[in-house]
């Protein structure tokens, strides 16, 4: 009986230990949490503030991965909204200040800096695609920003429907947190993934997703604001194996659909394939390394730094000689 009680404390401590390692060090036990949404389909629970692997993870008022902002900005203020998926995220294993917009934050300030109060906002969530994002800024408007920046990669063209019953479904979109670290740990990584159900079918995902954008681009021009469509590539692209057929076709229906609605486009696939390493710009297949975000970030700014009044822009660069 007291080698049972013996035993039964060590586990007992050891489990407190795990547990306590996992929260600390880790971030376990406190995920970044999800609400539904019928339209946008889901997005981050509000004002939150996590840690995750040592990664600060800030969500604000309007469950963007920034801090809070007043809804309406003065003149003295360079709004610019950044509205994507995973990518522009960043997702866990990003830092709050690594992000693409937080750097592009960053290098605007440096540059305009001394006319201007610059702010990169970030509305973006895990897979969202064009319908999402569309839905969000339906719902919540532009924040009175001056440049509305749609960051989307190869495969957003071919995203489904705004799906909100992935949320406390999906193991990836909980909507509360785990009793115990430990307890979040066993249902990621060692049970199976809950089936979730699906929107209904849809064929032309592609047409779907154009016509998505060409809403977002017409709500920018209403609020008289610039629209910047950007497409960071998959890192097949940019390998030997290269795009797919159907990539390669769907990249030139972009291009042409950007013509004819006269979008301002930036095709990032040719600039990433001119990087030393283009597969160091990359973490896996998909998501970017910080260098991937420092060459879609500087990509971004110089074309907003081109929409800038001369003088505003003259007066910052000199000052870096």
């Amino acid at each position: 009986m007291k080698t049972l009680l013996i035993i039964s404390a060590v586990m007992i401590g050891l489990l407190g230990v795990l547990e306590v390692g996992l929260r600390v060090i880790v971030g376990f036990g406190n995920p970044l949490l999800y609400i539904a949404d019928s339209q946008i389909g889901y997005l981050l629970t509000p004002n939150q503030n996590v840690t995750r692997f040592g990664n600060r993870i800030k969500i604000n008022q309007y469950s963007m991965r920034y801090a809070p902002i007043k809804k309406f900005v003065e003149d003295s203020t360079l709004r610019i909204l950044i509205v994507g998926d995973s990518v522009a995220n960043g997702c866990w294993w990003t830092d709050q200040e690594k992000t693409i917009s937080a750097i592009t934050e960053k290098s605007l300030s440096e540059k305009l800096g001394k006319k201007k109060t610059i702010e990169v906002l970030n509305a973006s969530a895990n897979s969202w695609g064009p319908r999402n994002e569309l839905a969000y800024i339906e719902k919540f408007g532009l924040f009175n920003s001056q440049t509305i920046v749609l960051l989307i990669n190869t495969d957003d063209l071919f995203a489904k429907a705004p799906n909100p019953l992935v949320v406390a479904r999906d193991r990836n979109y909980p909507d509360q947190k785990p009793p115990f670290a430990i307890a979040e740990v066993i249902s990621r990584y060692l049970l199976a993934t809950p089936k979730v159900p699906e929107t209904k079918k849809e064929v032309e995902l592609v047409r779907l997703n154009l016509e998505a954008i060409k809403k977002i681009q017409e709500i920018t021009n209403q609020n008289n604001a610039k629209f910047i469509l950007a497409m960071t590539p998959l890192l097949r692209e940019v390998s030997e194996s290269g795009p797919r057929d159907y990539e390669i076709k769907t990249r030139q229906r972009l291009k042409e659909f950007s013509q004819t609605e006269n979008i301002l486009y930036i095709d990032l696939l040719p600039i990433f394939k001119s990087a030393l390493e283009p597969a160091s710009l990359y973490r896996d297949h998909i998501h970017l390394s910080h260098e991937g975000h420092q060459v879609v970030s500087q990509t971004i700014s110089k074309e907003i730094i081109s929409q800038q009044p001369p003088e505003l822009v003259v007066k910052s660069q000199s000052r870096e000689k």
